[in-house]
This record gives C-alpha cells, structure tokens and sequence, in this order.
C-alpha cells in the first residue's frame, strides 16, 4: 500500500501537465527550511530571502533562520528545545544546520530536483539526507522522495546504494555534544520513502474580506519517530514512535508572514510562524529630504580670499554634519577635507558636502576633490565635476552620468601646502541602548541583557585620539550562565561572571592613533582597556588598493585578562595573539570572503574562514568557521567556533547614519577560536573608501 501510493505519486510527478512552476510562492515546513510538512520538497524561496520563525509541538520546538543564500542553496540554522531523550522528561536545546541544493529546475514536462542534508552540523540527533522531486499540476504541487538517516527511519526499503558498494549499508552514528561535521552521508541498510502534496486553495471571499495565500498539506513521512526516547535507530520497540506517519494540515502565506496549523505523527497538533523579507528590497521607512541645491554666486572679477571663504566654509560643512579638515582653492578647484558625517557612501559625501558649500564657492570653480576621513585616517580622495554634481543633485542628470565622471584616486593622508585647516580640538558623545545575546546553551535556550551605554572621544589631531565609555546593565539574565567548565584559559567562558559582578562597567578606554601609513596603506595603535574582557596594546596595517576588491592585513596585540567587575583591574592571564588577514569581494552575487589565520586569545593556532553576502540595501548575512589546533574533545561543546550573522543599516529605520545593527548567532560561546574585539579595525574604517563601495553607492550622488 505504501510503496504503490509512492510510486503512483511519483508517476504523477513525471505525467503532470506544466502548471508553472514559480507561479506560485514556496512555503516553509516544519523543520524550518522550505517543504510540506514535515517532508522536504524541491522547491526554493526567492534568492537572498530571509526567514525567520518557529515551529511548536508537544515535547519539541523549532526555532530557526533560514536564508536564500543563492539562488540554488537554501541554508537553515534551527535552535531545538526538545524531550530530554536521557531522561525521558524534561527538556534540553539541540543545534543544527542544514543545507538543499537545486539540481533541477522544473521543466516542461520534468520535475525540479534537489538533494539536501539535514543536521549535518550539530548533535547528529536528526542528521539525515534525502533526494526529492517536485512537479506542479495546475493548482497541486506534488512531491515524491527517498530518505536516509534521520529521514528513513520508516525503513520500508533498502539502500538503493548498496547495490554500488556494501559499505552504503553500514551507517556511522555519533550523537556526540555537538558542532562535528556528521559522516556517512547516504549511508545505512534502510531507507524510506516519503511524499507530499501541496493545493493552493482558490481564494474566496469572507467576513473579513478576500482570502488569498491559503495552503492545504498532506504528507507521508518517512521518519517514523515521534521523539527520541527510543533512542535513534529506535532500539525498544514503539517507545518513541509515532503513531502516524501522515500529517495534514493548512497553511496560509502573503508577502512577509507564514502561519501554519498541522496534525501530526497522530498524537500532537503542530503550530508554525515565520516572518521574511527580501534582503535586496527590505521594508524601510523614508530617509530625511537632502537640503536644496542652492544656486551657485554671481561670476566675479574680483580675485578670491582664501582666508576669508575657509571659515564660512567650515561652518557650513559642520553644520552638514562632517568635522572639517581642510579647505583649498587651486584655479579651477577646490580641494575639501572632511571627516566622518553620517552618510554611508563616497557619492552622498560628494553630493552633501556640495549641498553645504554650493553658494559659497566661487563660480569659477569647475572641479571638486573630496577627500574623506574616517577615524583620523583619509580613506578615499574623489574628483568629480561640479556641474555634473549640480546636475544630478537638482534631478537633470542620473547618479550614473556622475559615477562615469567620478575618478577615485588613492587615499594619502596628506594636507597639502597652502591649505586652510580649522583650529581647535574635535570631540563628540553619544548615548545608545546595548543588547548581549547567547543562545543555545544546554540549561536554557536564550540569555541576554540589556543595558545602556554613554560613551564620547577626543580627537587631538594628527590620527591620535582619546575614548571611553560606561555602561550600566538594566534587565536580562545573562548573569546566570553556568560557570565554566572549559579546559582551554577561560578568554571567553566566564561571561556569566562578568555579566554578575559587572553591572556597571567600563567596556573600553583607550588611546588610539589611525593614520595613512603611504598610499592605500593604514595603520592603527591602541592602548589601554580594549573591550569588555582585554586590555593592553594592538596594532595594526592594512593594505587596502581603492580600485581592487581585495585588501591584505596584519594584526599583533599583547593583552591582560580583566578584572570580572569590567573595572579598570586586571587578572593574571596574559597572552600574545595576532592574524594575518585577507579581505576579498568575490565577482558574483555580491560575495565577499575574509580568511585569517595566527593565534588566539586561548593560545591555540588555527584558520577563521567567513563568507558573506551584502545586497544592494546596505544588508550583509554571513557566516564564520574557526578550525584550530585545538581538539573536538579539548573545546567542549559545539566541537569548534562557528557562527551566522546579519549586519542592519541603520538608514533603513529613517535616519541618515553610518551605524549598523547586528544579530550574531553563535551556537555556543567557548573559549577556542576567540579574537580580541577592538573599536576600529581598519577594515571596518576603511572599506567604504574603496572603488567598488562608490560603484555600488551611485544612488547617493542624487541625495
């Protein structure tokens, strides 16, 4: 019965008439991926789409992200409260990630294909893999596959595999604490078939108005486990077990929001949430109107004071925001220092500093040279025509027409002879909210707190500065983590501590040089309380060519462990760490890629590798992997130091800013593979500066 419902479901697949197969947008299932139910089906979301959501049952709640992150790979990382299988009671957090590559688009008269692996990062508690076909049929979207693992554990079949070599019937298990890549990918004896069918329910009128997006799902799975009380291959007989293998359900889905109510294994009923948007084109509220391009001055035959121009000059671009460096007319052009702003690009720097300084300038000025600063280094120099500027800026010409007359040029650091520069020392403070975050420990699934930070600093000229900040913790329960139980020095294990006895603390104070070391080259010196755990002394260089997509950098630091109050004490713990570090922008679908490799906080040696993609908005996704000499066993829990992250222009909230928020999800915070955190690493500093930043940018020569 069940494998002819399987293979006529299959035949279905092959037979079915083309109905349009992106027509109709994909849904998320259970697991948080995209798929029926509890099932997996060949189909994807948009590329680059972002979701994140929670699917909740008796006994096991999903939480998950799940990122588009090409146009063929779906990613999900899921966060699993579930039964304590040990125990039989109680509950305890599992980690997993999962991967679903296409390997066929639906055709005509074919399926799309894609093959997957579940939890092929993590415990291994649910790690399995699967091969899945999927075919639309006017209002149905039918799927049929074959399961291994985790995902065959209904056992009606035999490896097909073991056909090729006897070694697919034998399945290395290793439930372990967690973070090991999983091996024996398609391997053991049984395997299961599964499938699923998805109706897209004609929309219809109610009370309310118009339904539209309503899902009906039916599956047959092919795990046949309930929970894991029986352990995984299940070894006492139906404890553990579902009672069902069908589950059914509605599903209801518009541009941003999937809900979802299921029956499911014949026991639990099974609620699913998930919000998403599109990374490229996200939801923001509209930013400020720039001000208005005021006319240029009368044509004058009187010669042009320098001296007297620079000081309504300054004022007008502090005003707009910068910090003026320097001012400097030579025949036809005006040469213009400023620092920071809060504008995110060199295009909207060019086209502010213009709106600021526009009926000042003299008329027969016909070029600009904008040299932009950031943290006491010069980190991009643009020439651009001034009537290309006016033009774009008053709507008569496109951002385009300007990037193609824009020539970026290497950043020096140098004020030339004869420039005008404002006296007087620069400062600034600010206050801002602060969230900590750690997830998945094993005693509890979230710790966090939130507090509030006032922190300033002095620029005195020259690169050198002076900063600080207080920060005082208001609610959360961060300072309950565990106390450590790691056999590598304690770099980063003992935040719970820090958290108890530091609720007002000092997270740095330092002092700090940023300069141009020689064209496109920079270098950092910081001393003092560095972050929240080390102080000491860090330099840094970064070459960083404005008109390549790669920069090459070199760290060294020497660090003491502070004092768990975040005062201005110190531990005995101290250590030398550094990397050498290379940044590149991959040529496609906005990829960027950062390799570093030395030693950590914790003494070991090893490799940190990080992808990531960054869209049109300003919005980054990423993940990291950190491999040392460090053993599985000797790091503990989680295996070895990995991540995921998402970095928010603040811009998108409605304000002009440089800011950008961040989510970082690390599965488990131990003490391998830690870097030290520093204020201004000179990537971060430097990269809007560079040639493709101001390509990617154009938008802002308008505002």
């Amino acid at each position: 019965m069940r494998r002819s419902l399987c293979l006529t479901l299959a035949a279905l697949l092959l037979l079915a008439r083309p109905g349009g197969a992106e027509e109709v947008p994909a849904t998320g299932g259970d697991f948080g991926g995209i798929g029926v139910i509890e099932t997996r089906n060949a189909r994807f979301r948009e590329d680059g789409t972002l979701e994140a959501g929670a699917s909740l049952r008796h006994q096991r709640r999903f939480w998950f992200v799940n990122f588009q992150a090409l146009p063929f790979l779906e990613t999900t990382f899921r966060l699993t409260e579930r039964l304590n299988a040990t125990t039989g009671e109680g509950m305890t957090t599992d980690r997993a990630f999962d991967l679903k590559l296409r390997l066929l688009r639906e055709g005509e008269w074919t399926p799309a294909v894609a093959v997957g692996l579940q939890d092929f990062i993590g415990t291994g508690l649910y790690s399995g893999e699967y091969v899945v076909a999927s075919k639309r049929w006017w209002g149905l979207d039918l799927s049929a596959g074959l399961g291994w693992g985790r995902l065959g554990t209904g056992g009606e079949w035999n490896n097909p595999l073991g056909e090729v070599a006897d070694a697919f019937n034998r399945r290395p298990r290793s439930v372990g604490r967690g973070g090991r890549v999983q091996s024996g990918f398609f391997r053991g004896e049984d395997v299961a078939p599964f499938a699923g069918i998805e109706w897209s329910v004609p929309g219809f009128e109610t009370p309310w108005g118009r339904l539209e997006g309503l899902r009906a799902k039916a599956e047959w799975a092919g795990d046949a486990l309930r929970d894991e009380r029986g352990g995984y291959p299940a070894r006492d007989g139906r404890r553990g077990r579902a009672e069902s293998r069908f589950n059914y359900g509605l599903q209801w889905s518009n541009d941003w929001l999937d809900a979802g109510v299921f029956a499911t294994h014949g026991t639990d009923i099974l609620f699913r949430l998930s919000l998403r948007l599109n990374p490229a084109a996200p939801p923001a509220l509209p930013l400020p109107a720039p001000p208005p391009l005021r006319p240029r001055p009368a044509a004058s035959a009187a010669p042009v004071d320098d001296a007297a121009l620079a000081g309504p000059v300054f004022a007008a671009l502090t005003e707009a925001g910068f910090t003026p460096l320097a001012f400097r007319l030579d025949g036809q052009m005006a040469e213009i220092a400023v620092e920071g702003g809060r504008f995110a690009g060199q295009p909207q720097v060019a086209a502010r500093v213009l709106r600021a300084i526009q009926p000042l300038l003299p008329a027969q000025i016909e070029m600009l040279r904008i040299r932009w600063w950031q943290a006491g280094a010069e980190i991009a120099v643009l020439d651009i025509p001034r009537a290309v500027l006016e033009a774009t800026a008053s709507g008569r010409a496109s951002p385009e027409e300007a990037w193609a007359t824009a020539l970026p040029r290497p950043a020096t650091g140098e004020i030339l002879p004869g420039s005008l520069e404002p006296g007087g020392i620069a400062w600034n403070w600010g206050v801002e909210p602060r969230l900590s975050l750690q997830l998945g420990d094993p005693t509890r699934t979230l710790r966090w707190q939130a507090g509030v930070a006032a922190g300033g600093q002095v620029a005195l000229g020259a690169g050198f500065r002076l900063a600080g900040s207080v920060q005082q913790v208001l609610l959360g329960n961060l300072d309950d983590g565990p106390p450590s139980d790691s056999r590598l020095p304690h770099v980063r294990t003992d935040y719970g501590r820090y958290a108890a006895e530091g609720k007002t603390s000092i997270p740095g104070l330092y002092a700090e040089r940023i300069w141009n070391l020689a064209p496109d080259v920079f270098a950092r010196i910081t001393a003092g309380w560095l972050e929240p755990m080390f102080g000491g002394a860090s330099g840094e260089v970064l070459w960083r060519p404005f008109d390549r997509s790669f920069a090459l950098g070199l760290d060294l630091n020497w660090v003491r462990q502070r004092d768990f109050d975040g005062g201005l004490g110190f531990r005995n713990y101290s250590t030398t760490t550094g990397h050498l570090s290379l940044y590149a922008d991959l040529p496609f679908w906005g990829l960027y890629g950062v390799v570093r490799a030395g030693k950590y906080l914790a003494r070991d040696w090893g490799a940190t590798f990080e992808l990531g993609r960054r869209f049109a908005s300003g919005i980054e996704v990423g993940g990291f992997a950190t491999v040392t000499n460090v053993s599985a066993a000797q790091f503990g829990e989680g295996s070895f130091d990995k991540g995921i992250y998402v970095r928010i222009p603040l811009n998108l909230f409605g304000a002009e800013s440089r800011g950008r928020g961040g989510v970082l999800i690390r599965p488990i915070q131990r003490d391998g593979g830690q870097r030290l955190s520093v204020d201004n690493p000179l990537w971060d500093v430097t990269r809007d500066g560079r040639a493709g930043s101001l390509r990617d940018g154009i938008a802002g020569f308008a505002r």
